[in-house]
C-alpha cells in the first residue's frame, strides 16, 4: 500500500506540466453549467468535427462527473522535499536492479529508440520507473470521466477539452475504451503517462500488433515515449546531465538555469566532471546546485531542458535526469554537506520578506520555485553572501 501511495503521488505530480501550461482560463472554451448539458455540447462539437452522431453519442453515453478528480486537482503541488531527500526516496537499489532487468528484457526496443530518436535507454527507464514503477501502478481513474470532469471545471478547460476529442479519435482507432481505459487523475494513460492528444501525435505501435496500447505493451509505451521526447526537442545522441566538481572560489552567481555558457567556458572556470570527461566543449550548458554550494553539483546540457516539457517540478526533473545517468553507470552523487534549508512557514516568511524588498517570488506558497530561487540568488549577492540560490536560516536572519 505504501508503494502504491508513493507512485500515485508521483503520477499526480506528473500533471504539473498540465497545471502550469495555462495561467488563466480561456473564456472562449465552454465550461461549467449543468453537467448533462455540458456533455450534450461535447457531442454536438464532436459531430461538427466530423465524428458520426452515433459514435459520439455512444462514446459519451456513460460519462460521469468524478469528484475525486477535482479533489486530486485541488491538492496537487510541486514537490517540497529538497533534492537529496526526494531523490533518496525515489532511487532505491531495487528500482535500479529492476531498471537493469527491463533494459535487458527490452534491449531490442531500446536499441531501436536510440537508433531512431537518439535517446539513451536510461532516460526512458527513469521515466518508466518514476511514473508507474515500470507499469505496476498506472492509476485507476476512469480516463474519460477524468477528462470530461476537468473540461467541465472552469480552471483549465482549454487544456482538457481537446483531450476528449483526441480520446474519441483513439476510440475510433480501437485504442481507447471509454468504460475501461483508466490512468492518472489528469487523464494521462499508460506506463509512461501520456495524454490522449500526445498518444495520437506520438503513439507508436512498437510490438507490431496494429494498435498502440500504452497500458499493456511496454514496446508501445517506450517507443511512444521516445517519439514524444524527440517531438519535444530532444537532440539526437547528446547528453542531458552529468555530475561535476567546482573550485572553492567559483562565482556562485553564475549557477542556475538562467546562465548558459559553452562547456569549454565552464572548463576554463574550473568545472570538472566527477567521473570521466565533460562532453563536447561547444555545447551550451548550465551549472545546477540544487541545495547550494555545499551540496551536489551538476552540469545540465541542452537536453535537460526538454524534461520541463514533461514535468514542471525542478526537483522531479533533476531526480529523473540523474536517475537516468545512474542507470547508465554513473556513481552515486556526492551529497556533500549542504546548509540546512527552509521549509513550510520559514519558506513563506522568506518569500514575504523577499516580496517586501521588491522581488517577484510569485505566490507565497512555501515552495522553492524558480522565482524564489532567482530572488534568493539576487538578494544573497546584494547582502554579500555566496549567491548560490539556496535559502538558509542565515539568510532569513539577515533579512
Amino acid at each position: 500500500m505504501q508503494a502504491k501511495a508513493l507512485f500515485l503521488g508521483v503520477i499526480f505530480a506528473g500533471a504539473a506540466m498540465i497545471a502550469n501550461t495555462a495561467a488563466a482560463q480561456d473564456d472562449s472554451v465552454p465550461c461549467g453549467g449543468g453537467f448533462g448539458e455540458f456533455v450534450q455540447g461535447l457531442k454536438a462539437e464532436a459531430v461538427a468535427m466530423g465524428h458520426g452522431p452515433e459514435v459520439a453519442s455512444q462514446f459519451l453515453s456513460g460519462v460521469r462527473q468524478d469528484p475525486s478528480v477535482l479533489r486530486a486537482d485541488r491538492r496537487q503541488g510541486i514537490f517540497q522535499d529538497p533534492f537529496i531527500t526526494f531523490s533518496r526516496k525515489l532511487i532505491s537499489q531495487s528500482r535500479l536492479d529492476k531498471g537493469r532487468q527491463m533494459s535487458q528484457r527490452y534491449d531490442a526496443i531500446f536499441e531501436r529508440i536510440e537508433r531512431e530518436y537518439g535517446i539513451s535507454r536510461g532516460v526512458l527507464l527513469a521515466f518508466w520507473a518514476f511514473e508507474t514503477d515500470y507499469g505496476a501502478f498506472q492509476g485507476d481513474f476512469n480516463t474519460l470521466n477524468a477528462l470530461v470532469t476537468l473540461a467541465h471545471d472552469c480552471r483549465r478547460p482549454e487544456i482538457f477539452r481537446p483531450q476528449i476529442f483526441a480520446a474519441l479519435k483513439l476510440h475510433e482507432n480501437g485504442d481507447f475504451d471509454p468504460a475501461r481505459t483508466t490512468g492518472a487523475w489528469a487523464g494521462e494513460i499508460g506506463m509512461v503517462q501520456m495524454l490522449p492528444k500526445d498518444i495520437l501525435e506520438n503513439g507508436v505501435d512498437g510490438d507490431g500488433d496494429g494498435h498502440v496500447y500504452l497500458k499493456t505493451s511496454a514496446p508501445d509505451a517506450l517507443m511512444s515515449g521516445g517519439k514524444m521526447l524527440s517531438h519535444l526537442g530532444w537532440r539526437h545522441g547528446e547528453p542531458w546531465l552529468q555530475e561535476v566538481t567546482l573550485p572553492a572560489e567559483f562565482d556562485w552567481y553564475q549557477t542556475g538555469l538562467h546562465v548558459e555558457k559553452t562547456v569549454a567556458d565552464w572548463e576554463q572556470m574550473g568545472v570538472r566532471a566527477r567521473q570521466g570527461q565533460l562532453d563536447d566543449g561547444r555545447l551550451m550548458a548550465s551549472i545546477l546546485l540544487p541545495q547550494g554550494r555545499g551540496g551536489p553539483a551538476f552540469i545540465a546540457y541542452p537536453n535537460f531542458r526538454v524534461y520541463f516539457e514533461w514535468n514542471q517540478s525542478f526537483t522531479y526533473v533533476l531526480t529523473a535526469a540523474y536517475f537516468g545517468t545512474r542507470l547508465m553507470g554513473a556513481p552515486v552523487y556526492d551529497a556533500g554537506n549542504p546548509a540546512p534549508g527552509l521549509a513550510g512557514e520559514q519558506m513563506k516568511e522568506l518569500q514575504r520578506k523577499l516580496a517586501a524588498r521588491g522581488y517577484d517570488v510569485g505566490e507565497v506558497d512555501g515552495i522553492l520555485g524558480a522565482g524564489t530561487r532567482n530572488a534568493v540568488r539576487d538578494v544573497q549577492r546584494e547582502l554579500g553572501l555566496p549567491a548560490d540560490a539556496w535559502p538558509t536560516r542565515e539568510l532569513l536572519a539577515r533579512l
